[in-house]
């Protein structure tokens, strides 16, 4: 029981992922229709539509690393061993949920919903009459590899420093919404890659936490014994 109590965190994260994610399955049409509807037919070609493809392209995985490795740079010529931790592991956490996500939507075959009505929607797994899909953009929506990278990185924000965990967070759901505001992700494909992403993240920042060494830049214990006053030692 005390080894179950031990991974609560991330198996809370997971039971209400699958509810969420089950939900949005439900709804990702409707809202797609609705998010369609209230663009019209020039939003391609507006500022707004510019904005969200600024917001993937840079909250994508390689700008990401590279703004993190400045980070942690900074953090190491400043000594700051706490800050250097949870930076790399930030870097660590991004990488593996990226690798989970987009592992699997090369496998899944789903069809990004701004490719309906040309294709069908729907899931047609790696090969489909005669075509391997794997690789193939249109194929590659389930789950989300920009959302589960922007998330990895912001959990261990989260789990080690929430005030900052916040800040980073707002960041990630930006990354998220443009990509369902342009059609490239249904919302399951956020909600399931959100779910990965913070379970990654709790488990990269654990082994930070217990085979980093010791809490970094927290006060040194005094080794010297204490002694107690001539008062305590009388009988």
């Amino acid at each position: 029981m005390n080894r179950l109590s031990e991974f609560r965190v991330p198996l809370l994260i997971l039971v209400i992922g699958l509810i969420v994610s089950a939900f949005a399955f439900r709804w990702d049409w409707p809202i797609r229709e609705h998010i369609v509807a209230e663009q019209g037919p020039e939003w391609g070609k507006s500022d707004e539509r510019k904005m969200h493809g600024f917001i993937r392209e840079w909250g994508d995985w390689p700008p990401m690393m590279v703004a993190a490795a400045i980070a942690y740079i900074i953090a190491r010529a400043r000594r700051n061993n706490r800050w250097s931790r949870i930076i790399l592991a930030a870097m660590l956490a991004s990488t593996l949920a990226g690798i989970v996500a987009n592992a699997s939507r090369l496998t899944t075959g789903r069809t990004r919903p701004r490719e309906s009505p040309k294709i069908e929607q729907g899931f047609y797994g790696p090969w489909h009459e005669g075509r391997l899909l794997v690789g193939v953009p249109a194929y590659n929506s389930f789950p989300s590899g920009h959302t589960a990278t922007a998330f990895g990185f912001a959990s261990v924000f989260v789990y080690a420093a929430p005030a900052w965990g916040i800040v980073v967070l707002a960041g990630a759901i930006a990354v998220a919404w443009s990509s369902i505001a342009i059609g490239a992700h249904h919302p399951s494909d956020v909600t399931v890659s959100i779910t990965i992403a913070l379970i990654v993240g709790w488990f990269v920042w654990q082994f930070a936490r217990r085979w980093g060494g010791p809490e970094p830049n927290a006060p040194a214990r005094s080794s010297t014994p204490e002694c107690n006053s001539p008062r305590d030692s009388n009988p």
